[in-house]
């Protein structure tokens, strides 16, 4: 499996970005208590992208072994592939994982204001998370990232008191390391006289997929035998990354970047120069040596090259998504995006339900038969059900089911599901657009 192609989870999903954190509705700008709406946008424009990544991996047991799917290998096959890998893998879960860290400041400011003890709180949150997540591996989806979150949120925790600069330079750091690190190994891997793909995956593939085709049992006990090799990619790949992210979002919420985008107009726009041109072009180098070259050292170097290019990417998508919402699309992209982006945590597990039960067999057993350009257009169709669904269901209810759960558990208490009589939830409200046209 590609290192750092799964995205895997949602940002802290438990969290809404608000000022508060009471989740009890949407709309006003910053300061004013609410929930910040270009944010929610943001998760929902994440959590499409996760879901565009993840399901290849449900889809095919092929998908990041190295080997193209031979039932699947027509020009069109592969021009879904590139697209995926170019703009998808390797940059959702960085997004995700920024948004944690912002959200992280937010619950901290909460606590402050109300006079709560922050650590036993978050501390039981994080709890909820590992469970979450750790059922999530076993019975949906191995490429789970809420366990990794919780870990690493205890070092978070640790670290809440950093200055926004010194958590900058740290995360710059332990992109610079990780990126090295890659570099290194291929150095290691050509001095060796190269790796190449592994002669066995076409039969693990094959096997796995019959695996993933029978009942729940062997289902289970599929996605049990993959987890080792997972977890260690997670510790040893993708957690300094996704660390280095949480580092930025922390940054990020003490300094109130996304409450008052306005004055930060011109680091948007730098972002989107930057990301669509190095980290665009780093994604291409990424997708050739995984799609092209794969398991030597050319690969192990292109992964290098998207540690330090993949972020510039992912900023840039923020960017652009940010800037819309302040323009003259906000109030519609908000209204698309920001109810399935406020219920994050239920969206992320419902993806990955949908895609056991067509994929898998608990359902359908599709695994291996269903070809990429068909997978991308069930991800986008699933979506846009998600967009409807959550729009639907937040007009009665304050949370979604996993958020209230995980909030029952973090607060001990029994927060009201249902809004009041009258109470419905609006449209999230953006800032109004400026006078002078976007630039």
């Amino acid at each position: 499996m590609n290192p750092r192609a799964v995205e895997r989870g949602p940002a802290d999903p438990t969290a809404g970005a608000t000022h508060t954190d009471t989740g009890a509705g949407r709309g006003a700008g910053p300061g004013a208590g609410g929930r910040l709406a270009q944010v929610d946008a943001l998760r929902g424009f994440a959590l499409l992208g996760i879901l565009v990544v993840n399901i290849g991996y449900m889809a095919s047991t092929y998908h990041g072994s190295g080997l193209e799917d031979p039932g699947f290998a027509s020009p069109l096959d592969g021009a879904v592939r590139w697209f995926v890998t170019v703009f998808f893998e390797a940059k959702f879960f960085l997004l995700f994982s920024f948004l944690f860290g912002y959200s992280f400041t937010l619950q901290l400011d909460s606590a402050e204001r109300s006079g709560a003890r922050f650590a036993p709180r978050f501390l039981r949150r994080l709890a909820g998370l590992f469970v979450l997540g750790a059922l999530h591996a076993v019975l949906l989806f191995p490429g789970d990232i809420l366990t990794t979150y919780a870990v690493l949120g205890l070092i978070l925790l640790a670290a809440r008191r950093l200055r926004p600069c010194t958590a900058v330079r740290t995360a710059v750091v332990l992109f610079a390391v990780t990126a090295a690190w890659y570099v290194l190994l291929a150095v290691g891997v050509h001095l060796a006289g190269g790796a190449g793909v592994d002669p066995g995956a076409a039969a693990e593939a094959e096997r796995a997929a019959d695996a993933l085709r029978g009942g729940a049992g062997s289902v289970i006990g599929e996605h049990l035998r993959q987890l080792p090799d997972v977890v260690f990619l997670l510790a040893f790949f993708q957690a300094p990354a996704a660390f280095a992210a949480f580092l930025l979002g922390l940054a990020a919420g003490r300094a109130r970047a996304l409450g008052d985008l306005a004055r930060h107009r011109t680091t948007l726009v730098r972002l989107q120069w930057a990301g669509f041109t190095v980290g665009l072009l780093g994604g291409v180098v990424y997708a050739h040596a995984s799609l092209v070259r794969p398991g030597g050292a050319y690969q192990i170097l292109a992964l290098g090259v998207d540690v330090v290019t993949a972020p510039l990417l992912a900023a840039a998508y923020a960017a652009t998504v940010l800037r819309i919402t302040q323009g003259r699309f906000g109030g519609r992209t908000v209204a698309v995006l920001g109810p399935v982006g406020s219920v994050t945590l239920t969206g992320y597990l419902t993806q990955s339900l949908v895609c056991a039960l067509l994929f898998t067999g608990y359902g359908a057993g599709l695994v291996g038969r269903v070809s990429p350009p068909a997978v991308l257009a069930i991800a986008l169709t699933l979506f846009a059900a998600q967009i409807v669904v959550s729009r639907w269901w937040l007009r009665s209810r304050r949370y979604g089911p996993a958020e209230w759960l995980l909030r029952a558990w973090t607060t001990l208490t029994r927060p009201p599901l249902r809004r009041a009589e009258g109470t419905a939830a609006a449209v999230p409200a953006v800032p109004a657009a400026p006078a002078a046209p976007e630039r």
